[in-house]
């Protein structure tokens, strides 16, 4: 006769692949560790993977990230005309310091 297949339920199932893909570890590597075949747990990875740091997966997510850009974007503009407007000024007061350091005759 043969053996009898190990069942494992979903929670399990969900948390090995998120297991795998926080680990530096080859999916082969855990497999073996797990004593689960390789194929069982493409299989899982393929039904259970969340893409959450990849756009691609929600328009949400994309609209989400394009407003965020947005908005680092604004703060970088708003940042660099600071930092002109500090640069003018400092130029001026260099200007002002080198006239009033000159000796007076």
């Amino acid at each position: 006769m043969g053996e009898q297949r190990q069942r494992f339920n979903d929670e399990f199932k969900k948390q090995t692949v998120k297991f795998i893909q926080e680990q530096t570890k080859t999916v082969a590597d855990i497999a073996e560790e797990l004593n689960i075949p390789r194929s069982t747990i493409d299989q899982w990875i393929a039904k259970y993977r969340e893409f959450e740091s990849e756009p691609l997966a929600s328009p949400e997510k994309v609209r989400q990230l394009e407003q965020l850009l947005k908005e680092k974007d604004r703060e970088l503009n708003e940042k660099n005309r600071r930092i002109a407007d500090v640069e003018e000024e400092l130029a001026i007061v260099k200007k002002a310091v080198h006239i009033f350091s000159k000796p007076r005759n």
